[in-house]
């Protein structure tokens, strides 16, 4: 690992390329403002193809340089690390990326937007537990963090990708009357993509649940349904 990529020098990289009138926009779209899911985050105002473009000036980074920089209160910083995590972890050896999936797990309080769990649970978690029993996946959505809930389905794109749709239904089924709309999203957009690849094993799992489906989940699953079946699952006509 390369010693000089220190956490301040990447803050520096980082805040040097942040835009105020960026962050204004980015502090209303991940809803930061008091009683939202985002309270309290703040953005230094950096598009994410920007942030992709520094991975590789930093790789090779300390894995407890990437850590603290993961803790960091600027947004953009965290998005950052947990790309650092994803690109190492690739490039890992075993026991790289035992560390890096331990560090994840461990540090994850930080791992605390959907753009942050969307850009790498499914790139480490996944990966890490498809040769190992996934019992964690179903601690992490017995979670009361909202986060911990969406690391979990995130996760099983993975495993999606694969063919392989047996944890993304079980963790759908479980997740299918929590209360947040952005766990709706989450699984709706998961069984949509099983839908991509496999219609029949999404419909055989919406036909069991789009009755008590929150609409929003619905809404996701069904988005690239035909028009006729599309409509035919929204006014509970199947």
């Amino acid at each position: 690992m390369v010693q000089s990529h220190t956490a301040t020098a990447m803050h520096e990289e980082l805040k040097s390329l942040g835009n105020t009138k960026i962050a204004q926009h980015s502090s209303r779209f991940f809803k930061a403002g008091p009683g939202e899911y985002g309270e309290g985050d703040q953005f230094l105002g950096i598009r994410v193809p920007v942030l992709r473009s520094r991975v590789k000036k930093f790789r090779g980074a300390p894995l407890r340089s990437i850590l603290s920089l993961l803790k960091s209160r600027w947004h953009e910083e965290r998005l950052f690390a947990v790309l650092l995590l994803v690109h190492e972890y690739k490039r890992g050896s075993a026991d790289d990326k035992d560390e890096i999936y331990a560090a994840y797990l461990n540090n994850r309080r930080y791992v605390n937007n959907w753009d942050i769990v969307d850009s790498s649970a499914h790139l480490i978690i996944g990966p890490h537990l498809e040769a190992r029993s996934r019992k964690p996946l179903y601690g992490l959505v017995e979670s009361d963090c909202l986060w911990d809930r969406r690391i979990a389905m995130m996760s099983t794109y993975h495993y999606i990708r694969q063919m392989d749709f047996k944890d993304a239904l079980r963790i759908a089924r479980l997740l299918r009357d929590d209360e947040h709309d952005l766990i709706h999203k989450i699984v709706g957009w998961m069984l949509r993509e099983i839908g991509n690849r496999d219609r029949a094993s999404e419909e055989d799992f919406l036909r069991k649940h789009y009755t008590k489906m929150p609409r929003t989940m619905l809404r996701y699953a069904i988005e690239k349904f035909p028009e006729t079946r599309r409509k035919a699952y929204l006014h509970g006509n199947v």
